[in-house]
């Protein structure tokens, strides 16, 4: 008696396809299946399959986000159960928090960093300029003790001795 039931189970198979069992749906619409472990009309065994019906049937038209990171971590079978709605709206709530804390983290630290660059830029340094750099004797009254050169032009310094009571003492 099993011989007939099986042949016309193959023949229901082959035809209408294995059934499909509704699991659930998100909240874009997309509906989700799964096919569950069956055996062919030859005896082999077809692991559980996980299915979805989009709502969107062009493939290239979605984008990612699209589907639920719940959903698809089932339809992978990283996940054993189906997620509910409520997981999915409180995971969704969790990740909006946690925007909001990335966002306020990156203002922190962008007014921290410009702070501490504020901090560590040097002072520009007031220089005098004791004449026009072409001009050696420009601004000086005394002889200079280094020596100056401009271009073809050289001025040695001129040397003073030390005074001499100072230097007996």
């Amino acid at each position: 008696m099993g011989g007939p039931w099986r042949l016309l189970r193959a023949l229901r198979l082959r035809l209408l396809g294995p059934e499909k069992q509704h699991v659930g749906s998100d909240q874009f619409g997309n509906k989700y299946y799964k096919i569950p472990k069956h055996q062919t009309w030859a005896g082999q065994t077809i692991p559980e399959k996980r299915l979805i019906e989009a709502v969107n049937q062009e493939e290239y038209k979605y984008e990612a986000g699209d589907l639920p990171t719940e959903w698809e971590a089932w339809i992978r079978k990283r996940r054993k159960d189906p997620p509910t709605m409520e997981e999915i709206l409180k995971n969704e709530i969790y990740r909006e928090e946690i925007k909001l804390k990335i966002k306020d983290a990156s203002e922190k630290d962008s007014l921290l960093q410009t702070k501490e660059s504020e901090r560590l830029v040097a002072e520009p340094v007031q220089t005098q300029i004791k004449g026009h750099a072409s001009s050696p004797s420009y601004g000086k009254n005394e002889p200079s003790p280094d020596p100056t050169s401009t271009a073809k032009t050289f001025h040695p310094g001129s040397w003073i001795p030390p005074d001499s009571s100072s230097h007996n003492k």
